[in-house]
């Protein structure tokens, strides 16, 4: 049954985003937004810890899912102007653009890093066991095989799962803008008119691909991408508040164990638990609001190293995170041994208060398949045709040894 009421979004990097309830698909979207699972996912931020060192970004998953869709519908319909025999894979495109990133846990990718869950798998459980489902099923009793096949890349036309999952998706086109507005920072910038201009669909392949005059745009988006992660999303301040919350967490299970820490059922399942292995209710009841409440009771907890660490984290009392990426192997281990003799001569235990961080910045990888461009000689990978993405193409590895303020 159709919804007679059309529903408006009012996003600040895309404006008024719309969906109308008289059209069928657009209808089905209304349905899953408006379901608890979905709603829940605006209680966990999109950038987890970077709100301390971006003090704007507060950004939700919620957010960045529906301006996914919505970049994905632009680009999809795009294509269907030129190709119209798509349009009946519009439903998939569009769910699975809106449901992707449905299992994320607590925390975002810092609580992936602390508690080994993989938001991939949630989100094809969600939709499988959850209401989701029967939401799917009620449409079209085949979409939601259809959507395991886009999130597993086995959907049999490669363009749906390009724009959902790609070296150029609507994700990254979404978050790239999105985490540049609510940082402040300035590379996010893209021009997204010419990047759906150049975008195009291969017959023979049935590949999203990118006309040849579409280069420049392409080079400045993953430009873009290069420098958010190096001057953002690697940030060295987001490292080491990444680093004081997973320790809190540490803490929490060694206490737990002990039979020394309060918690309620839903943070202990997460601490005893392989996350892959949590029930659906207990994985759905767990967000940033649950864990952050636990985090501000610890404050004031018996044990001092819980105390400390929530107490910093809630205060902003962030560790710092010392470049040691030139240093060799043994003067790494020599520096490192020196601040774990001071943290013991003032009282701190080395294993909550020090450790060695790495990242990894990259801004053109080929991800299964990279980016493909049309020339007068066939598709070619991007990388033949740019000498800027083949400088993208190189890794940087940074090496960071996080400590408390005033020790190195």
């Amino acid at each position: 049954m159709l919804s007679e009421k059309s529903r408006t979004y009012h996003d600040p990097l895309h404006g008024a985003i719309t969906l109308r309830g008289d059209r069928p698909v657009e209808a089905l979207l209304i349905r899953l937004i408006d379901t608890p699972e979905f709603q829940r996912l605006r209680r966990i931020r999109q950038l987890d810890t970077a709100f301390l060192t971006f003090h704007g970004a507060e950004g939700s998953r919620f957010t960045h899912s529906l301006g996914v869709m919505a970049l994905t519908r632009r680009a999809f319909d795009g294509v269907v102007q030129n190709y119209p025999s798509l349009e009946s894979h519009r439903s998939v495109v569009l769910t699975a653009a809106l449901l992707h990133d449905l299992g994320h846990g607590p925390f975002s990718h810092a609580g992936e890093e602390m508690f080994g869950s993989q938001h991939e798998i949630w989100t094809r459980r969600l939709i499988q066991e959850s209401s989701i489902a029967k939401i799917l099923n009620s449409f079209a009793p085949g979409l939601l095989r259809c959507l395991e096949q886009v999130f597993t890349k086995k959907y049999p036309l490669p363009l749906v799962e390009q724009l959902v999952s790609s070296q150029l998706d609507c994700d990254r086109l979404d978050y790239l803008q999105r985490d540049s507005y609510l940082t402040g920072a300035q590379y996010g910038h893209l021009d997204l008119d010419r990047i759906f201009m150049a975008l195009n669909y291969d017959p023979i392949t049935q590949r999203l691909v990118v006309t040849k005059k579409g280069l420049v745009a392409i080079e400045h988006y993953l430009t873009v991408r290069y420098f958010m992660y190096l001057q953002v999303y690697n940030h060295p301040k987001n490292l080491a508040a990444r680093f004081v919350l997973s320790k809190i967490f540490q803490r929490a299970q060694v206490l737990l164990k002990l039979g020394q820490l309060e918690a309620d059922s839903t943070v202990t399942a997460w601490l005893v638990n392989d996350p892959q292995n949590l029930s659906i209710e207990q994985y759905l009841d767990a967000d940033d609001t649950v864990f952050m409440y636990h985090v501000h009771r610890w404050q004031r907890s018996e044990d001092k190293i819980l105390a400390d660490l929530s107490r910093r984290y809630l205060d902003r009392d962030i560790f710092k995170a010392t470049e040691i990426s030139l240093k060799s192997r043994s003067e790494r281990e020599s520096l490192k041994e020196q601040l774990q003799k001071r943290l013991i001569e003032q009282g701190f235990d080395p294993e909550y208060y020090c450790g060695v961080r790495m990242t990894l910045t990259k801004g053109y990888t080929l991800y299964q398949q990279g980016i493909e461009i049309q020339t007068t000689q066939g598709l070619q990978e991007i990388n033949t045709l740019s000498p800027l993405v083949q400088t993208l193409s190189q890794p940087i590895q940074k090496a960071w040894l996080v400590h408390p303020k005033g020790l190195l």
